[in-house]
């Protein structure tokens, strides 16, 4: 028998949303002007790969409280026809090492602060996206996030309060002179903005058009690279110019299983993908449609917890991985994980769950081209490290780090770190269904196959799949679910063995968007009620 228990704070949650359809173009994104901005750029002649750089561009100056420039980023495109995926994580300083740390009587990377902070890939995203793919200038694509940073933008509800949560976590955390321009910037009177509110980040503004004019090489060889580089060397980081200078984003083979006559594809490791891709194969050989709603839950739990338990002991540096991501996803190997489902929960080793930071978007325009995109800092705001006269916030990547020298995720100088950003995309037929997401740490992957299992397991539109109630497995037999999951289900849950925690806060759950196109060419989209979630179309 597991254990119940309940989060009694109470929690306004949005209202739901109906799918939408367009033809001529669609844009989902966690935030409303974020999802303008991709509009705008498919109205002045861009293509989905424009739009996506520009929603993205757009989320880092209105969702700071997720991801900013100096992110990390993944992407899934499909493009007359075919498919490509795009790696643009960032890769630990050469300086940081264990040695390192011990230097500094450490003994693990903190959270916060110069250590964990890996080169940001955003900025390489968006340009290489638009050099590959762009049909107008990076320059013309970066135009709207210019805007909302030069002039203001009014904060989003739920933005707001994720804003004022971090605040109140940074503030007690963070000490240092490191950390002051970081307060400067994002509290600068002490207090972080109220929903409506406008905001403004200028310097954020320069660097954009910095990165616009020279296709983001402004960004990691000219004065932005040198900025962080000085105030890294003034303040205590190991991030040099040099790092940056290295860094380039990767064209990647994604990877896919079957599932219910559709194909799911994921990007291959650093990226947590294989984890979804683990699990939906697992789920493929049974019955999942055909199960009570209670039974499904659990199997689907069971799944997860499955592919986490060889996920987290594999993922890395493809460099650094023991086995290659084809092994995993054998047949006998997935036959071997599927036959350890019972009725009671198992028992497995714990993970490293942590709190997430990220934006998902999706895109797609009247021609075909769809871009599955995602995003994220981690951890809210990253690393509480704003880089002077830039407004680049950092991220904090390299926490995800593992500590034990002898794993493949083992922190290294130039590595790049076990990832939780996913973009999902859907292929029938060698057709291109669409792009999918659900952002937020290690729920991703949970929320990828809930989701979809909704989609082609219970036959709902995009809208209704995400507004379904989710659960999220934390670890060992720990589960938090939605108390919308019902009390029926829940127990079902507590009598198969898991500890349940119900809670009516929508935070841990992830937030999804969704684009899929019908055999008409008609596109149908959803967006996450758990957010300021929006669909543009054209």
């Amino acid at each position: 028998m597991g254990s119940l228990s309940f989060d009694s704070t109470q929690y306004p949650y949005p209202s739901r949303r109906t799918v939408v359809y367009a033809r001529g173009g669609m844009i989902a994104t966690s935030q409303p002007l974020a999802s303008a901005a991709g509009v705008e750029v498919l109205r002045r002649g861009g293509n989905a790969v424009d739009a996506a750089v520009a929603a993205a561009a757009a989320l880092a100056i209105v969702e700071p409280t997720s991801n900013g420039i100096g992110s990390d980023a993944f992407a899934i495109v499909w493009h007359e026809g075919k498919m490509y995926g795009l790696n643009s994580s960032g890769r630990s300083p050469r300086r940081l090492s264990f040695d390192a740390l011990a230097e500094r009587g450490l003994h693990e990377l903190p959270m916060h602060g110069w250590l964990p902070v890996t080169v940001p890939g955003a900025p390489g995203a968006w340009a290489a996206l638009s050099e590959r793919f762009g049909r107008v200038p990076l320059q013309e694509a970066l135009a709207p996030a210019i805007g909302y940073a030069e002039d203001g933008f009014p904060v989003a509800p739920v933005t707001s309060a994720n804003w004022r949560r971090a605040m109140e976590l940074y503030k007690n955390h963070l000490s240092g002179t490191e950390h002051d321009p970081f307060f400067k910037l994002f509290a600068p009177n002490g207090e972080s903005p109220q929903a409506g509110a406008c905001f403004r980040n200028p310097d954020a503004a320069q660097t954009l058009k910095a990165i616009a004019e020279s296709g983001a090489r402004a960004f990691y060889e000219g004065e932005i690279a040198e900025r962080i580089d000085q105030f890294a060397k003034d303040t205590g980081g190991l991030l040099r110019a040099s790092d940056l200078a290295a860094f380039a984003p990767e064209w990647v083979e994604p990877l896919s299983v079957r599932y219910r006559g559709y194909d799911v594809w994921e990007l291959p490791p650093n990226g947590q993908g294989i984890v979804a891709l683990m699990a939906f194969a697992i789920l493929e050989g049974l019955d999942v449609a055909g199960m009570s709603p209670e039974t499904r839950t659990h199997v689907q739990i069971e799944a997860v917890k499955l592919a986490f338990s060889v996920g987290l002991t594999e993922i890395a540096d493809p460099a650094a991985m023991r086995r290659p991501p084809s092994e995993l996803l054998a047949d006998d190997f997935i036959a071997g994980l599927r036959s350890r489902i019972g009725d009671e929960a198992l028992i497995l080793p714990p993970s490293r769950p942590q709190p997430g930071g990220t934006v998902y978007l999706c895109t797609a325009d009247g021609e075909g081209n769809m871009v599955s995109f995602i995003q994220s800092n981690y951890m809210g705001f990253g690393s509480g490290i704003v880089v002077p006269g830039t407004g680049v916030s950092l991220q904090n990547r390299g926490h995800n780090f593992a500590m034990d020298p002898n794993h493949p995720n083992a922190l290294a100088p130039q590595r790049r770190p076990y990832h939780t950003i996913i973009p999902g995309f859907l292929t029938q037929g060698g057709q291109a269904v669409g792009p999918f997401g659900v952002m937020g740490g290690f729920m991703q992957p949970q929320g990828h196959v809930q989701v979809v299992s909704q989609a082609l397991d219970l036959c709902r539109n995009p809208q209704a799949a995400l507004d379904a109630p989710r659960w999220q497995w934390l670890t060992g037999k720990r589960v938090l679910v939605e108390r919308a999951v019902g009390i029926e289900a829940i127990q079902a849950l507590v009598d198969r063995g898991h500890d349940v925690e119900v809670t009516d806060d929508p935070t841990p759950f992830g937030r999804g968007q969704i684009i899929w196109r019908d055999t008409q060419g008609v596109l149908a989209g959803g967006t996450e009620p758990r957010t300021d979630g929006a669909i543009s179309i054209l």
